[in-house]
């Protein structure tokens, strides 16, 4: 225990740390291993337990941290939810720690996960992510950095979301998604390239170029994957490799264009 501002009606277990700079909020409940960072602030009601979390983080009321997994197969084994810097769990959100498959589950920085949003057991997601609300992320899943998934949104277990890709509202994600894409649809089709999102992330014209072409290449040029992977892979620039080892290291399959688009179609936001 600390010194930190903690509200008189709320509930700390003797093994919670806490920053005597943090502030825990009434009827907040600081359960067992939680370790709660410099500059955190746990609202009214809110409930965090097994979760190691870095400084400046924002858990509103009535939000759910560290929880156990909504996993039959979870036997009590003691795992961890770790959280970095500066994210911001709003209202009602549930962030449930791993199982023994990981031990753990990941979130990085600057990170916002919106009202009644939900981050399933031993999932890995990157910094700059934004869950709106009601989104739910199933186990096992993984989400890269500067990445949005739009409300109401749901991604399959062990799927993939790459970085810099932008989730339609509703959109059921069942399989992998390529970095830089966008998707919408039940099941979620790709519809394009994020371009606002490479251009506010700073990428060079060049690059979004080779990665507009490698997009035309793999999804709308009606060749195989094998093919086109082999015409854009020599010189192509990090980020197209990187679309590349995403759909070489697969495993549910990739989230591709809807059956029939074509190659002269507009590749936009």
């Amino acid at each position: 225990m600390t010194n930190a501002d903690i509200h008189p009606t709320a509930v700390i277990d003797p093994t919670a740390k806490i920053d005597p700079s943090a502030v825990v909020g009434p009827y907040a409940v600081v359960g067992p291993r939680a370790d709660i960072g410099p500059g955190c602030r746990i609202g009214a009601h809110a409930v965090l337990e097994f979760v190691r979390m870095g400084r400046g983080n924002k858990i509103h009321p009535g939000a759910y941290v560290g929880t156990p997994p909504q996993d039959l197969k979870y036997a009590g084994e003691e795992t961890l939810l770790v959280m970095g810097d500066n994210c911001t769990v709003r209202e009602g959100a549930t962030l449930n720690r791993g199982t023994a498959a990981s031990g753990k589950t990941v979130i990085g920085d600057n990170c916002l996960f919106m009202t009644c949003s939900h981050v399933a057991h031993d999932c890995r997601v990157g910094n700059n992510v934004i869950l709106v609300n009601c989104v739910a992320l199933a186990g096992h899943v993984e989400v890269g950095d500067f990445s949005i998934v739009g409300g109401f949104a749901g991604v399959h277990q062990f799927a993939r979301i790459g970085r810099f890709c932008m989730i339609g509202a509703g959109a059921m994600v069942g399989k992998d998604m390529p970095s830089f894409c966008t998707c919408q649809g039940d099941r979620a089709t790709l519809r394009g390239l994020n371009l606002l999102g490479m251009r506010r992330a700073g990428l060079h014209r060049d690059t979004v170029s080779a990665i507009k072409n490698a997009y035309k290449e793999l999804f709308l040029s009606g060749t195989t994957t094998g093919e086109a992977i082999a015409r854009i892979r020599e010189g192509a620039p990090p980020e197209v490799l990187e679309i590349i080892a995403q759909i070489e290291t697969s495993k549910r399959g990739i989230t591709r264009p809807a059956t029939g688009a074509l190659a002269e179609e507009e590749v936009t936001v």
